[in-house]
C-alpha cells in the first residue's frame, strides 16, 4: 500500500451493544484506528441505510441515528458528531458518475457506522460522509460502485463498509456463546475462502453469493452482506486482503472484518 493509499475496511457490527461494551470485536476495531494510517475523511457503507436510489449525506454536522429499540439508555444517550463534508458528498457523487446520487440532507450517522467508528476514532475529529445502499440493484452493481470508489483511497479517504456476513435474527440463539449454525459457519467460510479472488463482477463468487447452499439462511435478506462488496471492488489488483477478527455469535450473525490493503 502506499504512504497515501488508505486501506478499504468491512466491519462486522454485530449488536448496538458494541458501542457499550468491549470485546475482541471492539478492541479489533479499536486497534484499526491507532494502526492504520490516519485518514483526512471517511465514506461509510452501512447496512442500516437501505434506500431506493443512491445518496450521501452532504450536511456540515450529521446527526447521531439511534436506529434500534429496547437497549439500554445510555446507549441512546451516545452521541457521534463527527463532522460531515459536503465537499467529499460532492467527490463521492462525481466518483460514481453517471448514478445519479442524492445530496442527502437529512439521514446523519446510524448505527452501522458511528457503531464502529466510536471504537476506531472515539474523538469524532474526522470527516465523514455515509453513502446509502440502493435496495432495488443487483449485487454486481454494488461492487462496480466500490470500484468507482477505489479512485478516492488515493486522496488519503478510507472507506469503512459495516454489515455482517452472515445475519439470520430470525434464528438468534441469544446465548453468545452458543455453537454457530453448520450453515452459518459454512457459508462464513466460503466467504473467506474468496477474499482474494480476482475477476470481473460477474464471475466473482462473493457477488455471485446465492449460489452457495448457505445463503439463503445466512441472509435471507441482502442489506447486512452487500456493504461487503464495496470493499471488495475497491480492491486494486494484487492488493492484500486480511482478516482483523472473525467470529460466528448468537449462532447466526458472524462478526467477520475484513480489510483490503
Amino acid at each position: 500500500m502506499s504512504q497515501s493509499r488508505m486501506p478499504a475496511l468491512f466491519l462486522g457490527h454485530g449488536s448496538p451493544m458494541n458501542v457499550l461494551e468491549e470485546n475482541v470485536y471492539t478492541e479489533a476495531w479499536r486497534a484499526l484506528g491507532k494502526t492504520l494510517p490516519r485518514p483526512k475523511a471517511i465514506v461509510a457503507v452501512s447496512a442500516h441505510w437501505y434506500t431506493r436510489g443512491t445518496a450521501v449525506t452532504a450536511m456540515e454536522k450529521p446527526g447521531t441515528i439511534h436506529d434500534f429499540g429496547g437497549f439500554p439508555q445510555a446507549l441512546f444517550d451516545t452521541q457521534y458528531p463527527a463532522p460531515g463534508s459536503p465537499d467529499l458528498a460532492r467527490k463521492v457523487a462525481d466518483a460514481l458518475a453517471p448514478v445519479q446520487v442524492q445530496m442527502d440532507q437529512q439521514w446523519g450517522f446510524d448505527h452501522g457506522s458511528w457503531g464502529v467508528l466510536i471504537k476506531m476514532y472515539p474523538e469524532a475529529d474526522i470527516p465523514v460522509v455515509q453513502l446509502s445502499i440502493d435496495g432495488t440493484k443487483p449485487p454486481a452493481f454494488h461492487f462496480e460502485l466500490g470500484r468507482k470508489l477505489a479512485a478516492l483511497r488515493e486522496q488519503g479517504i478510507m472507506i469503512v463498509a459495516s454489515g455482517n456476513v452472515v445475519h439470520n435474527l430470525r434464528m438468534v440463539r441469544w446465548q453468545g456463546d452458543a455453537e454457530p449454525y453448520a450453515w452459518a459457519s459454512s457459508f462464513n467460510e466460503y466467504v473467506r475462502d474468496n477474499l482474494s479472488w480476482e475477476g470481473e463482477a460477474e464471475q466473482h463468487p462473493l457477488v455471485n453469493f446465492m449460489q452457495h447452499d448457505g445463503a439463503e439462511l445466512s441472509n435471507p435478506t441482502p442489506e447486512h452482506y452487500l456493504p461487503l462488496l464495496y470493499v471488495l471492488g475497491a480492491r486494486l489488483p494484487g492488493e492484500s486482503v486480511s482478516i482483523p477478527v472473525d467470529g460466528l455469535v448468537m449462532a447466526s450473525l458472524s462478526m467477520l472484518s475484513v480489510q483490503v490493503g
